[in-house]
């Protein structure tokens, strides 16, 4: 997965160095619980996998950045070791980073907004969209989706999915779909279980109704003709979304009404077309050619 070009070497061989000549390029905050689970496995069977550095140039004593074990590192130095074996690669700063935004980005299990900061980063380097897509395997559409979100500086939705309060995707369907104050009662309603599946994609669907046809929308109860004069609530959105809800079955009865309105004429024109007397009289009238959807419903005989 990850290609970081021909002259980033391995010296192939294991080294013990002390924790305090490692400088962390990327640090992560890291889940207390994990990282007591990482301490404690640690503790218990050792160093499984050692950590990724690469020596610092121009450094008196040797220093060293890391590329990849950040929790590990720290681990160490809460269990009061005085060194930690490792992997030397040649490498500069820029490439360290590089390979360390990758690999955490490509660990098996991920926060959604770790990935979203490990994009962030990388974006900042300089990387384009399918360039961060090839190195942290996920697709372009995946990535240009959260670069986008973070392009329109959500800080509320990037704070939600921080705080495991709001799915990633959930928040860039937010980000398009609404302004600051809908979004903000977009994710009231999210969290309080007030919307959510269906209820909440047909809500996100109104608002982006809204958004393109501005003063001529109609009322939803969000809200009248004048723009959002009224704060947006998670109640608004409710009632909102049962208005919808009611007009949906509305149309529905009114078609079904309709529909038994148009086969009563069908079937009451098939009776009549058998009827010489009633031909005779269209015809003497200049109406024999009958409208097309009428002629060819004729055509299909009504079930028995």
């Amino acid at each position: 997965m990850m290609d970081h070009g021909n002259d980033v070497t391995s010296e192939k061989r294991i080294v013990h160095i002390p924790p305090e000549q490692i400088r962390v390029l990327n640090p992560r905050v890291r889940n207390r619980r994990t990282f007591d689970e990482i301490v404690e496995n640690i503790s218990r069977v050792g160093l499984k996998r050692p950590i990724t550095v690469s020596r610092r140039a121009d450094t008196d004593p040797v220093q060293y950045d890391l590329v990849c074990g950040q929790g590990r590192l720290e681990a160490f130095i809460k269990l009061g070791q005085g060194t930690i074996p490792a992997i030397i690669i040649n490498a500069d700063e820029r490439e360290c980073l590089v390979m360390s935004l990758v690999e955490n980005c490509a660990r098996r299990q991920h926060k959604a907004i770790d990935i979203m900061r490990e994009i962030g980063a990388l974006r900042k380097r300089g990387y384009s969209i399918r360039q961060i897509g090839d190195k942290i395997g996920f697709s372009s559409e995946y990535v240009n989706m959260i670069a986008g979100l973070l392009d329109r500086g959500e800080e509320r939705l990037v704070s939600a999915v921080e705080m495991g309060v709001l799915p990633l995707g959930l928040a860039v369907d937010i980000s398009k779909a609404a302004d600051e104050n809908a979004q903000r009662a977009l994710v009231e309603a999210y969290t309080e279980k007030k919307l959510r599946g269906k209820k909440l994609a047909t809500v996100l669907r109104l608002l982006q109704q809204r958004q393109r046809r501005g003063r001529h929308l109609r009322d939803t109860g969000m809200g009248r003709k004048e723009g959002y004069k009224r704060p947006l609530t998670s109640d608004a959105l409710v009632r909102a979304y049962r208005q919808e809800t009611d007009r949906q079955k509305l149309m529905i009865k009114k078609a079904e009404l309709t529909q038994g309105r148009l086969l009563f004429v069908v079937e009451a024109f098939r009776l009549l077309r058998d009827d010489e007397n009633f031909l005779t009289l269209l015809r003497a009238e200049g109406l024999e050619m009958m409208p097309t959807y009428l002629e060819d419903s004729l055509q299909v005989r009504s079930p028995a």
